[in-house]
């Protein structure tokens, strides 16, 4: 990601309710969560350096590649499902047809949601509560790789073939990683998976962002 740096975080020390240090991203160690810290969200402000995380990418797409770049509050309505109250919204589009557009949507939670393409939706953190346990530093290392997949090519959204009640979407880097996940049909909004039927590249693959052509003359 030639260009982009990633803000840092300040170093902050969390307690739980007998006073004991809490590590984030290793508190549960190999054991299983508490009982009660499912459906529990404690320390939230430990996310808000998500927001300086995507401020910083959206710096780094702005000035790197060839799209257009909309902001606007009304814009958080590409979320399929948005969770939490959105505070602020930007959308990416490339101007090179066939490659996947953008949407940052950042949330009161704190946390940061991402639309890509059609009918996907990317949040970070991916839930928040302390029995899953996420770091923010792992949750910023996951936003940066899916922002960076996306844009170099390595999206996909696909309607499986057989039985046709699916979709599929899928995040490969090759030598780095590789997520994909799918959802039901049914439970998405009818109008966009009728949208996505014709608006999808061909076989679901999105291509890369075009990068920014920066002219130079010499004096």
């Amino acid at each position: 990601m030639s260009g982009y740096q990633r803000p840092s975080f300040p170093e902050e020390d969390y307690r739980d309710g007998n006073g004991d240090p809490i590590t984030y991203g290793h508190r549960w160690g190999e054991g299983s969560p508490a009982d009660d810290s499912y459906s529990v969200t404690s320390n939230l402000h430990r996310f808000a350096p998500l927001h300086d995380v995507a401020d910083a990418l959206i710096a780094w797409l702005e000035s790197s590649f060839d799209v257009v770049v909309e902001e606007s509050l009304e814009l958080a309505a590409d979320l399929v499902r948005q969770a939490s109250p959105a505070t602020r919204a930007v959308r990416f589009i490339p101007r090179n047809q066939g490659a996947a557009p953008l949407t940052f949507v950042f949330t009161q939670f704190p946390g940061v949601a991402i639309h890509a393409g059609v009918l996907h939706d990317f949040h970070f953190p991916s839930c928040g509560c302390d029995a899953c346990d996420e770091g923010v530093d792992s949750v910023a290392e996951e936003l940066e790789w899916t922002v960076r997949t996306i844009v170099f090519g390595g999206y996909s959204e696909t309607f499986d073939r057989w039985p046709g009640q699916w979709l599929e979407y899928k995040l490969n880097e090759e030598e780095f990683g590789m997520r994909s996940g799918r959802g039901r049909i049914k439970d998405l909004p009818a109008e966009r998976v009728k949208r996505a039927r014709t608006s999808l590249p061909n076989e679901g693959h999105w291509l890369p962002w075009a990068k920014k052509i920066i002219e130079r003359t010499n004096p």
